[in-house]
């Protein structure tokens, strides 16, 4: 395997050009409810659950009596035929709430519960398993269990594509550990074809060890990840942190929309409200091998240092374990979140700093919302972005951004093809900063010689030394806010700066397309490329 890294003797001026566009994902999957075609399989409170499963053939559902608990470490068997085996609470459809809607806590009391008495899997998919599709259930720990590693796991340490549990639906599930207990994963998501939706995954956390909702490194994808609540203490979602098992395997086609990732400050040392564990905080979403990813219409809020320096979004490539060097973070569009009440923003990485990997490249964040990027409220940098070791081709545009530390940071080498267009946001003390280097164009010239750099408004910032082209108020008064003290942040009518991107845009964040991204409304659905149900 060919990596590419970053050598001294390559000279830090080119043409100006403009990055390139990141792919898409190729396919999105279509989780419209498949319509049974089998038995209804009834299993009362005190029936076997595992009996149930073995004797389903595609097209049958399974229903578990709404309110009663099964116990035990479930498995999940490969059938033949491509209908789907539904697994559901006895509650009728009325008790639920509709498709696209998220289920939450409060619908407990219609759901069967599946327990996991031990640090094994509640539910785990086998070798090959296929077209399944779990929805109202309710999925947990016992109290008793000191330790769960994975409450749901679909797929695990897989050779071989052939092997890949596939096409999976969890849907509207409530999953979750217990205030005081170590539960590390609320679902592995080691599989391919698989769509996690309007589902609700909390108290996932470990002192000691990094802890997810979601985290995947050896499933192949198309992944749906859409309108769920996310609680994790250390990433709350995560692509990679351990190497494949199946060679050249990266995470891919992942559509991750319309999620609340979120952190309690019940975890927080210090905070009023700490319930005194200490869990691992480290970051909101994080990818260390993936590609063609779509983050959309997010809320990513409350995040801070502890077993970690702060930053809410991680693309930092990783050949985790030294075996995986093909590893790679490319083609990642990040557009319509909101990033609220963090210690730093963005963190990304060109290449890993401490195994061979491949060189990250084509990442898009664009009109989003950073609100409070606080280095001092949230013990962080209050950096909105760093890069370390590249990467190449990141475009930042319209986004608005209040952060209380340097708007971007760089070291260690440079990056080729940055655009940094139409944003708003304050200067600071440093603005755009490299190491050794001064902020602005001596910085600009070195890290991210070619870049456009082109009609942002920089707050306070001194003119002289950035491009032309740029925008200079002296305070936030000048820039035209509708309400800025109030928290609207759309550009009045008379601002100097609306309609004056190169775009013809207002310069910072497009808040009509924001909001509609987050609540799903027209416009903010992806259209672009094909949707499919199966393999």
């Amino acid at each position: 395997m060919i990596c590419v890294l970053f050598s001294a003797s390559v000279p830090l001026t080119r043409s100006l050009v403009t990055a390139a566009e990141p792919e898409l994902p190729r396919v999105f999957l279509d989780t419209t409810y498949p319509q049974p075609t089998g038995r209804t399989i009834a299993v009362a409170a005190a029936g076997d659950f595992q009996a149930a499963i073995n004797q389903a053939l595609p097209g049958d559902v399974i229903t578990l009596q709404a309110g009663a608990t099964y116990a035990g470490n479930f498995t999940l068997p490969a059938k033949t035929g491509t209908q789907w085996i539904i697994i559901r609470t006895s509650a009728p459809d009325s008790s639920l709430p509709p498709p696209g809607t998220r289920l939450t806590p409060i619908h407990r009391n219609v759901l069967p519960k599946i327990v996991t008495l031990n640090s094994q899997p509640a539910l785990e998919a086998l070798d090959g398993a296929h077209h399944y599709r779990l929805v109202g259930l309710e999925i947990t720990q016992a109290t008793s269990a000191p330790l769960t590693y994975n409450l749901v796991a679909l797929g695990d340490s897989q050779t071989s594509l052939a092997q890949v549990p596939h096409d999976l639906v969890l849907d509207r599930l409530y999953i979750h550990g217990n205030l005081s207990i170590d539960l590390r994963r609320g679902i592995m998501l080691n599989s391919a074809s698989t769509a996690i939706i309007d589902s609700y995954i909390s108290d996932c956390h470990e002192v000691g060890a990094d802890s997810q909702a979601i985290g995947g490194w050896n499933g192949p994808g198309p992944f749906k990840i859409v309108n769920n609540y996310l609680e994790a203490a250390g990433e709350n979602i995560m692509f990679g942190g351990a190497d494949p098992s199946i060679t050249n395997l990266v995470p891919s086609d992942i559509e991750f929309r319309r999620n609340r990732s979120f952190k309690p400050l019940s975890w927080r040392i210090g905070d009023p409200s700490y319930a005194g564990t200490p869990w691992g905080v480290k970051n909101l979403f994080e990818l260390k091998n993936a590609q063609r990813v779509l983050v959309q219409g997010n809320v990513f809020e409350n995040n801070w240092t502890m077993a970690q320096n702060g930053y809410a979004i991680l693309f930092t490539v990783r050949n985790q374990d030294g075996t995986a060097p093909w590893s790679v973070v490319q083609d990642v569009t990040f557009r319509n979140n909101i990033v609220r009440r963090v210690g730093g923003g963005f963190n990304m990485h060109g290449t890993d700093d401490n195994f061979r990997s491949l060189f990250s490249n084509r990442i898009r964040i664009s009109n989003n919302l950073l609100d409070q990027i606080d280095g001092t409220l949230w013990d962080g940098s209050g950096v909105a972005f760093q890069f370390n070791h590249g990467p190449n081709d990141v475009t930042i545009e319209h986004n608005t951004i209040f952060q209380t530390g340097n708007l971007i940071s760089a070291g260690d080498a440079p990056s080729d093809g940055l655009v940094y267009r139409a944003n708003l946001s304050p200067h600071n003390e440093y603005g755009v900063k490299g190491d050794s280097k001064e902020a602005g164009n001596e910085t600009i010239d070195a890290y991210f010689a070619g870049s456009i750099f082109q009609k942002n408004v920089l707050v306070g910032g001194p003119s002289d030394v950035y491009p032309a082209d740029n925008f200079f108020p002296a305070t936030f008064s000048d820039v035209g806010f509708v309400d800025f003290l109030g928290g609207n942040y759309r550009l009045g009518a008379a601002s100097p700066y609306k309609n004056a991107g190169t775009d013809g845009k207002d310069i910072g964040c497009d808040f009509d397309a924001l909001n509609q991204s987050i609540a799903g409304t027209p416009g903010g659905t992806p259209t672009d490329n094909t949707r499919r149900s199966a393999k």
